[in-house]
C-alpha cells in the first residue's frame, strides 16, 4: 500500500492478538483489499467486452467470477476491521495499490480475455499463498484460514480460466506449458 502507516494504524479492540502484530496484518489485508477489488474490476471488464463464438459461456462465467471476488472483498474488509484496523476499499486505493497490472482495454476475443484474466489470477493466487504463510507466522490462524479459503477458490477459477487454454498448449513432461515451434503445432 502507498503508506503503510495508514493502512495499519489500528483503533481500541479487545482481540487478544498484539497490537504490533495485527498492524502487519491489517496491513497484508488491505494489500489483498486493493488487489481483490481491482481484480474483480478486471473480471466484470472482460464481461462486459467479450466476445466471440464462446460468448455466452465466457460472459456468464465472468460474471460468475467477479460475484465470488465481491464476497472475498467483503469477506477481507471485514476482517481488517474485526482486528482493529480501517479498511481501505475504494476504488482509487484498489487502483493505486493492487498488485496486478493494469487490463488491456483494447482485448474482445474471448481467448484474450481468459488469457488475460488467467494470467491475473495466478499472480493473484500467489499472493493469497504469501499472505496464508505470513499470518500464520503472525499468530493469526483465523486470517491465515480466511486466506485458505480464498485460495481454494481462486486455484479453482484459475483451473477453470486455464482449460480454455490449454488444448492448443503443448506440454512438457512435468506440466508445464512448453514453447510451440511450428513442427509441434498443427
Amino acid at each position: 500500500m502507498s503508506d503503510n502507516k495508514q493502512t495499519s494504524r489500528l483503533y481500541p479492540t479487545r482481540i487478544d492478538i498484539p497490537a504490533e502484530a495485527r498492524s502487519q496484518i491489517v496491513a497484508i489485508l488491505n494489500q489483498t483489499l486493493a488487489a481483490t477489488l481491482d481484480l474483480k474490476t478486471q473480471a466484470k471488464q472482460a464481461h462486459w467486452n467479450v466476445k466471440g463464438t464462446d460468448f455466452y459461456q465466457l460472459h456468464e462465467l465472468f460474471d460468475e467470477i467477479a460475484g465470488e471476488l465481491e464476497e472475498y472483498v467483503d469477506m477481507v474488509a471485514e476482517r481488517v476491521t474485526a482486528l482493529g484496523g480501517y479498511a481501505f476499499g475504494t476504488a482509487r486505493l484498489a487502483a493505486s495499490n493492487s498488485i496486478l497490472p493494469e487490463y488491456p482495454l483494447d482485448i474482445l476475443d474471448g481467448k484474450n480475455h481468459v488469457t488475460a484474466l488467467a494470467d491475473r489470477f495466478a499472480a493473484y493466487g500467489k499472493h493469497i499463498r504469501e499472505a496464508i504463510a505470513k499470518t500464520n507466522d503472525l499468530g493469526d490462524a483465523d486470517t491465515a484460514d480466511l486466506y485458505t479459503e480464498i485460495s481454494r477458490t481462486i486455484d479453482k477459477r484459475l483451473w477453470f480460466l486455464e482449460a480454455h487454454l490449454q488444448v492448443a498448449e503443448i506440454k512438457a513432461e512435468n506440466g508445464s506449458v512448453a514453447a510451440k515451434t511450428p513442427a509441434t503445432v498443427r
